[in-house]
Formats: structure tokens, C-alpha cells, sequence
């Protein structure tokens, strides 16, 4: 039996790795189809109320003043950020959900909704913690330069006129050290660990909708499908301010603002100068 257990956990490494790998995969597939609709709700995010425009004018500013290519600023650190962040969030999803399944006493070892509950925390938290980092400098990235007046177009380039080269993934993250020093790699932390309930709340919103369809009837295929997008629908619109705050930390330069701004100042300095509707934007 001794030796077995090494053998056991040699292999439970692997299917942790296996797991943690073929999560990394899909996330880069599914980030690189849908960075342009990213792009335009990073800008939305930690634009001004002034820099209020429609998707379309949005999509033809970005267009106009950086070329195609401005709908992807940032998106090879997105892509290492994808990559780390799933592999970090399966890898230990599957520890955890391993550790509960040994420490079991009860018959069958499959987690129960408390145990799921507590592996995604931790996994989402643990993910939180590890990649922060990686989002700030890909938000810097991503949204344009706050110095800049978000109203006016610039001038598309022309031949005479030689465009401004874009700041590396690494410039970026030398440049964000040299400011504002490495605390600002962890802005945002208390909002994104925040939304970690997202999924939490997606699921307790679904089973209380499940329980009460089910005195009234037999819920079918079509039913979990509509109750599950409910509840995700509900989910993100109780943790979208959080979201909004959250990208607003990570542009928000703290050398220039004498100190960091904290996660519930940040959100009463949004609401008393643009009001509710710009945490949903």
C-alpha cells in the first residue's frame, strides 16, 4: 500500500497538469476571437462619462486614430495572461477538488455543492493573487492613455508623418515600476477577489430557481438551459460595478494621485461624478 501512494500521486500530478493545460489551450482560442469586443469594454470601463460614444463610434475612432490593429493593443500579454490565469484556476480546482476527494469519509467521493463551492474560491482567489499583475500592465495596455483628451480625434497619420510606436508588454510593466513602484502590479486586488463569487452566485441563483420550477413541474433540458443563463444574467449584473472598479484601479496612476485609491472610494468617487449607469458601462 506504501507504495502505491507515491505512484497514486505522481499521477494525480499529471491529470492536475493535463486539466490545468487544456484550460490554458481554450482560453487562448476563445481570447483571441473575442479581444476586439474586450478592447471596447476596457475603453468603456475607464473612459470619462465625456467619452461617451456608441459601439460603432467606438470601434471607428479606435480604427481611425490606431488602425486595425489598436482593436488588439495588449493582446499578447492578454494571451499570457489567459494561458497563467487558467492554468493557475485548474490547476488548483483539481488540487483542491483531489484533497476533498481523500479526505472524504462518506461513501461516494464526488464533491458536494458546498465542496464545488469552496474549490472554485480558492481557485479564484489563488488565480487573483497570482495574476493581477499580468491584467494591470494588459489594462495600460489595452485602454488608451489617460493624459490624452478623450474627445478629439487625432488626425489619421499620413506619409509625412511618422506614427508613434507602441509601448511593449515589457516597456509597459518597466515603465509602471519605475512611477509608481511594484504595489501598483496589485492594484485592484479587492475587487477582483470580489468577484470570485461571480460563479457562486451564478449557481445558488440557479438551484433556488430549480427548486421552486420543480414544485411546479418537471423541469426539463430547456429549463436548466434558460435558468442557467438567468442566473449567470443576474450574477454579473450584481458584480459588473466591481468589474468597472476594478479596470479603473488598474489604469489609475498612483504616483499622480498621491496614493492608491481604495476599492469603496474608488466606487463612491464613480457614483457621485458619473453616476450609477457608467458601473454598468
Amino acid at each position: 500500500m506504501s507504495k502505491a501512494t507515491p505512484a497514486t500521486s505522481a499521477a494525480q500530478q499529471g491529470d492536475n497538469i493535463a486539466h490545468a493545460l487544456a484550460g490554458a489551450g481554450g482560453g487562448l482560442l476563445s481570447m483571441t476571437l473575442t479581444y476586439p469586443l474586450i478592447t471596447l469594454s476596457t475603453r468603456a470601463q475607464v473612459e470619462s462619462k465625456r467619452a461617451q460614444s456608441s459601439t460603432y463610434d467606438a470601434v471607428r475612432r479606435i480604427v481611425q486614430r490606431e488602425g486595425i490593429s489598436g482593436l488588439f493593443s495588449g493582446l499578447d500579454s492578454a494571451l499570457f495572461g489567459i494561458s497563467v490565469t487558467n492554468f493557475v484556476y485548474y490547476y488548483w480546482y483539481e488540487w483542491t477538488r483531489a484533497f476533498f476527494e481523500r479526505t472524504a469519509t462518506r461513501s461516494s467521493k464526488k464533491l458536494t455543492t458546498v465542496e464545488s463551492m469552496i474549490a472554485g474560491a480558492i481557485a479564484g482567489s489563488a488565480t487573483v493573487l497570482i495574476t493581477n499583475p499580468i491584467w494591470v500592465v494588459n489594462t495600460r495596455m489595452t485602454a488608451r492613455s489617460q493624459d490624452s483628451s478623450d474627445d478629439s480625434i487625432p488626425e489619421p497619420a499620413t506619409s509625412l508623418s511618422k506614427p508613434k510606436s507602441k509601448p511593449s508588454t515589457l516597456s509597459t510593466l518597466f515603465s509602471l515600476l519605475r512611477t509608481e513602484g511594484p504595489g501598483a502590479l496589485f492594484a485592484g486586488v479587492l475587487p477582483a477577489l470580489v468577484l470570485v463569487i461571480n460563479p457562486i452566485l451564478q449557481y445558488t441563483i440557479f438551484e433556488q430557481l430549480k427548486n421552486a420550477l420543480e414544485k411546479r413541474r418537471k423541469v426539463t433540458p430547456r429549463d436548466v438551459f434558460f435558468l442557467g443563463a438567468i442566473g449567470k444574467l443576474l450574477a454579473t449584473s450584481i458584480t459588473y460595478p466591481y468589474i468597472t472598479i476594478k479596470s479603473r484601479m488598474h489604469v489609475a496612476n498612483s504616483s499622480k494621485q498621491g496614493g492608491a485609491e481604495g476599492t469603496v472610494q474608488a466606487l463612491r468617487k464613480a457614483i457621485r461624478e458619473e453616476g450609477w449607469g457608467r458601473l454598468y458601462k
